[in-house]
């Protein structure tokens, strides 16, 4: 399998996995299938779209207008199944695949546009979780990416490993399977054991006024 087709196909992936997650919040907000299927759209290509617009490329989705079916068909089946797929723990599930698979497709892009492994590092958790907030706040929801939870640090964890790996001159398949598998499992134990990062103590004496 070439490298293009092995990351064409992780970016569809992540579309659909990550748009299944938009349709079933939308499902649990109680929206009509058209409000699902647009909230469906935000976490599916919002992160890949602001990528490329900081990175000066065509926005994807506009070279390529057949994508848009897969974070559609997402929505449709998550309209469909709600009784099966629209559980709290199934979405932070889905959603630790979609971050996992967006963080190395956001990564490999920058790194092939001749960027350095810091900016490359930065697309990739782009990539990951801008759409995913847009989602968040649009369903009126805290955004995962505020909270406590181990969420940006693990795509930023699985975006360093795919550029680490690469850098030192290794197959891409193996830095794909490597970036996004440390992504899930950092995100996936954070989720099987509640870890959370650390949050600043209240330290404002009573009556103190910060303003």
């Amino acid at each position: 399998m070439s490298p293009e087709l092995l990351l064409s196909g992780f970016d569809a992936l992540g579309i659909f996995v990550f748009g299944l997650s938009g349709g079933l919040m939308a499902v649990r907000q109680k929206f009509d299938i058209l409000g699902v299927i647009l909230i469906a759209f935000l976490p599916a290509i919002g992160g890949g779209t602001l990528r490329d617009i900081l990175l000066d490329q065509p926005v994807f989705w506009l070279t390529q207008p057949k994508i848009l079916w897969v974070p559609t068909v997402a929505g449709i089946l998550a309209f469909l199944s709600p009784d099966r797929l629209s559980r709290i723990r199934s979405l932070k599930w889905i959603d630790a695949g979609g971050l996992a698979l967006f963080a190395v497709v956001g990564a490999s892009k920058a790194l092939e546009l001749g960027y350095g492994a810091s900016i490359a590092i930065m697309m990739g958790t782009i990539t990951a979780t801008a759409g995913g907030l847009m989602r968040d706040v649009v369903c009126n929801e805290t955004p995962l990416l505020l909270r406590q939870d181990v969420y940006a640090t693990a795509a930023i964890a699985g975006a360093g490993t795919y550029v680490a790996v690469r850098l030192l001159g290794l197959d891409q398949f193996l830095a794909l399977l490597l970036g996004a598998g440390l992504c899930f499992i950092i995100r996936g134990l954070s989720l099987r054991f509640e870890w959370n990062l650390p949050v600043p103590k209240d330290t404002t004496a009573k009556g103190d006024d910060i303003t």
